[in-house]
């Protein structure tokens, strides 16, 4: 066995890599890339096939937060990808039930995936929307259940039997699709064919590409699709509207940026929980995580409480800054995260220690307290997630979360549109004073955490993973494998991983499990027994058995020649030369 023995070989090559959730995805980025398309081109295929074949995890009518790096230019930005909350949508709306609904007509955001892709496309693709969507559409039009996904269909056709336009579309004859059979969506294909052909009709007009996509989006966001949305909404008891689609626009941002272990690691604003692994990063960094063995117990108990630390100030300060004053400056200072690395104990702490970030900007706090907390209600089924990561040869990377399937609760599809909904407003928090508190027009705090590394002012990694609020931990656990010890990509993929359940979830009832520490058993145990001591409550799991599936594709320094990996946890899918 070779040193760098791993499950899955390290994908390496000089063309193009996709990694992705299933290998339809990979398959459309890869047709694109060889079709002359750059990484952005070939990423925007592979969200849209994901949106047609993992409908668990992802669906049309979802979010999709993108991070971009673009060679030419030399710049990282950000497409926010996560849509709003509706006009009508106010705390008042779900005072009653004590949470707001994981899934059906009232549980999603606006659809920003649409939007978020073209905008992606004319910020750094070549292609057009029709020429991106080909293979999409292809696989709409059917292709082969595989057996995952035909396992959730068995497991959602009771909840999703609540709602007739989904069970029509899902379970045909009232049937659940079985594996190898061709499954069809006809109305999701149709859906498609009208964005991209208005797309393709703009531009054999104009010969202009941007507006040729502005068309194809418009299409969505404000024609027949989003009044048939907007319609069906209404009827089923939902507050989303015409107007709302129609009034939509997402943004590109700068992204939040810190430089750890002399590489610059680039996330999405505080509207998600991306700067939350920057300073969980910063605070291990600060610790001196450096200098320990990675996997001992000294590494593994200070990754544990730098993620602790930075989460829950996660859960105390960030919200959509449209909306809320967030401490940005303060929250990714170097000297914050010293004085956070400070309070990191021998033993593990039980308690969420909240910090003062404001003092940190020079200025008194300006917002109110706000203690989270745990729901009473009953817990509220939540979805899934996947995530697409590319890199072409001259050096462009793309990185994307998209998310809002229905891996549990059932899916709802507004009329004959064949787009299922997404479930992201149970996010948002009811108390006042949370700076995350749902709000009309308001981006929830998502769990989304693209991810783009930079060195030297060149392009590294591009690396993303499903899992809500696993998501930013376990990329962490890959990169401080990467970035701090200079392990090969896919064997720090493979590496065994811990998670923490201490701080407060994001979803439904906002549940927390004080010290309570999911770790892999192929941890040694004489390397489980020390952290148990120290007051770790370990949940022990599994091989592989962490809720992630991480998959990342960058740029080798000094030869520039490219690699990929792809997580064994989840299934996932690598492949270019």
């Amino acid at each position: 066995m070779s040193a760098g023995e791993t499950l899955r070989p390290e994908i390496v090559g000089s063309f193009g890599i996709v990694a992705a959730g299933r290998h339809y995805a990979v398959a459309a980025g890869t047709r694109i890339l060889m079709a002359g398309g750059n990484a952005t081109d070939a990423g925007v295929a592979a969200v849209f096939a994901a949106a047609v074949t993992e409908i668990s995890h992802f669906g049309f009518g979802g979010e999709a937060p993108t991070i971009i790096y673009d060679a030419k230019a030399k710049k990282v930005s950000v497409v926010n990808g996560q849509g709003t909350a509706p006009a009508l949508a106010t705390p008042a709306r779900f005072a009653a039930a004590g949470v707001i609904p994981g899934n059906g007509p009232n549980g999603g955001t606006i659809p920003a995936m649409v939007d978020a892709m073209a905008l992606a496309l004319q910020l750094n693709g070549t292609m057009t929307l029709h020429q991106v969507m080909q293979p999409a559409i292809e696989l709409a039009d059917g292709f082969v259940m595989y057996n995952f996904l035909a396992e959730v269909f068995v497991s959602q056709q009771k909840a999703t039997s609540k709602w007739a336009d989904a069970y029509a579309a899902y379970y045909p004859g009232g049937q659940p699709p079985r594996t190898g059979e061709i499954f069809r969506q006809p109305n999701l294909a149709r859906t498609m064919r009208i964005i991209a052909d208005a797309d393709a009709a703009a531009f054999a007009k104009a010969k202009d590409r941007k507006a040729a996509i502005q068309a194809g989006r418009d299409a969505f966001y404000k024609g027949d699709i989003a009044r048939r949305i907007g319609a069906a909404m209404e009827r089923d008891g939902g507050l989303m509207r015409y107007e709302d689609l129609a009034r939509y626009k997402g943004k590109v941002e700068a992204p939040a940026t810190a430089r750890i272990f002399g590489y610059d690691v680039c996330k999405g604003g505080f509207w998600s929980q991306g700067p939350a692994m920057l300073m969980a990063l910063a605070i291990a960094e600060a610790a001196g995580i450096v200098s320990m063995e990675p996997g001992s117990a000294d590494y593994l108990h200070i990754v544990a409480e730098s993620i602790k630390l930075a989460f829950d100030d996660r859960n105390m300060y960030f919200g959509d800054p449209d909306f809320a004053t967030v401490p940005a400056k303060g929250l990714l200072s170097k000297s914050y995260a010293a004085a956070r690395a400070a309070q990191i104990a021998s033993r593990a702490s039980l308690d969420h220690r909240y910090g003062d970030p404001w003092a940190y900007e020079g200025k008194a706090r300006t917002t109110p307290v706000f203690t989270p907390h745990m729901l009473k209600a009953p817990p509220r089924p939540t979805a899934d997630t996947t995530a697409i990561e590319v890199v072409d040869r001259d050096g462009n990377l793309f990185s994307c979360t998209p998310s809002s399937g229905w891996m549990l609760g059932g899916a709802y599809i507004p009329g004959n549109t064949g787009v299922p909904m997404s479930n992201r407003m149970t996010v948002f928090d009811l108390d006042p004073d949370s700076p995350n508190v749902l709000a009309p027009g308001k981006r929830p705090r998502t769990t989304l955490s693209p991810c783009i590394v930079m060195k030297d002012g060149a392009p590294f990694l591009a690396i993303g993973t499903p899992g809500g609020d696993n998501q930013d931990q376990q990329i962490m656990n890959v990169l401080l494998r990467v970035l701090a010890f200079g392990q090969p990509l896919q064997a720090a993929i493979e590496a065994p991983r811990i998670n923490s359940n201490h701080f407060h979830g994001s979803f439904g009832i906002k549940k927390d499990e004080p010290g309570v520490l999911e770790i892999e058993d192929r941890v040694p145990a004489q390397v489980r027994d020390d952290l148990s001591a120290r007051g770790h409550k370990l949940d022990v799991l599994g091989p592989f058995g962490v809720s992630t599936g991480i998959v990342a594709a960058g740029v080798v320094p000094g030869t520039g020649t490219l690699r990929g990996g792809a997580d064994v946890r989840r299934e996932r899918y690598v492949f270019g030369w």
